[in-house]
């Protein structure tokens, strides 16, 4: 994917894995699935687009310093919509 988000895997060990997302504006995460339940918490605000399956998208903004958590299996394509660098971190609970 030539406008890929930067991925930095910071842990992967037996019980989690943990990887900071850095997104310039346009920039995606590029389709995928969740095998794991997961945490996010913003570094920066996060004009997040959303692509779901079915054609679906979803626009949020989320405020940094912010944390929320998702069931694995979920399935999308993560694009900064915003006019600014976006940032998070992951952390997948194996």
């Amino acid at each position: 994917m030539t406008n890929a988000c930067t991925a930095t895997q910071l842990i992967d060990d037996a019980r989690t894995r943990v990887t900071r997302f850095d997104f310039e504006p346009g920039q995606e995460t590029g389709w995928h699935t969740h095998g794991f339940d997961y945490v996010i918490t913003t570094l920066t605000e996060c004009n997040m687009r959303l692509e779901l399956p079915g054609g679906e998208t979803s626009d949020v903004i989320i405020p940094a310093g912010t944390a929320y958590r998702r069931n694995e299996g979920v399935e999308h394509n993560v694009i900064n919509a915003g006019d600014a660098p976006m940032s998070f971190v992951e952390v997948e609970l194996k």
